[in-house]
């Protein structure tokens, strides 16, 4: 079984080949997921009748292809599982994008939900120690290239500048505190605060975004609405009003 518990690898491969196909292009049909997936037209026949049984996925003879809610949030946990993977193997490990992809299609259906986790919160770490970052990256690749960790001292000397410039801008009150929607793409912020209440406070906290949350935004809509931003491994959507009520300081 998976690590959803409820669906075969095959069939959870398909459910994000759907999700996929319907976020390029609105709606899914048989003839776009065998393309995708390079399998035989009655193959897919076969998944999505059993995808519709289990109610993941709305299909019929000859109609577009669509996710049911518990089909997308399913889906949206196989995708999530994937670029996680994807992304410690590429921006932790080194590893070649291609290479990345194709070892991350392998692991997700089986990787523990407590794992992914902690490979979430272990490049967040990486991001905000003083000591991790690309530098911490790219000693990585010179020790995995020659086998030898290189000057410690030298790679040490510009993090201790790097928390000692930290502590004397946090002198200055609100210096490094913007809002999430003043940041530009590439830009990465810890959350703060968030200023608004209730069920939109709620619903922040449900997708991840809460206090000590690192965000990185990842595209601004030309006028500015809405946002893309990554947060826990997910990728999310705000309304420009949400994101300016998110405080962050920088990065």
């Amino acid at each position: 079984m998976s690590a959803s518990g409820k669906l075969s690898a095959s069939l959870e491969d398909y459910l994000e080949a759907i999700f996929w196909i319907i976020a390029a292009k609105g709606a899914a049909q048989a003839k776009d997921i065998a393309k995708r997936l390079s399998v035989k037209a009655s193959s897919v026949t076969g998944a999505l009748q059993a995808l519709a049984k289990k109610n993941y996925v709305n299909y019929a003879p000859y109609e577009v292809v669509t996710l049911t809610s518990e089909g997308e949030k399913l889906a949206k946990n196989v995708v999530r599982r994937h670029q996680i993977l994807k992304d410690f193997f590429v921006n932790v490990l080194v590893v070649e994008k291609g290479l990345a992809d194709e070892g991350a299609c392998k692991m997700e259906h089986s990787i523990p939900r407590p794992i992914v986790e902690k490979l979430v919160a272990f490049m967040e770490f990486v991001d905000i120690c003083p000591r991790g970052g690309q530098e911490w990256i790219n000693g990585f690749k010179h020790y995995y290239k020659t086998g030898t960790k290189g000057d410690c001292e030298r790679c040490i000397a510009p993090s201790l500048g790097e928390i000692r410039k930290a502590k004397s801008i946090v002198k200055t009150k609100g210096a490094t505190n913007v809002t999430l929607a003043d940041l530009k793409p590439g830009k990465k912020g810890i959350v703060v605060r968030v200023k608004h209440r209730g069920s939109i406070s709620k619903r922040l906290a449900d997708m991840g975004v809460g206090r000590g949350a690192l965000v990185e935004i990842k595209r601004v809509a030309p006028l500015g609405d809405p946002i893309d931003i990554k947060v826990k491994g997910y990728h999310l959507s705000l309304r420009k009003e949400e994101a300016a009520s998110i405080m962050v300081s920088l990065r």
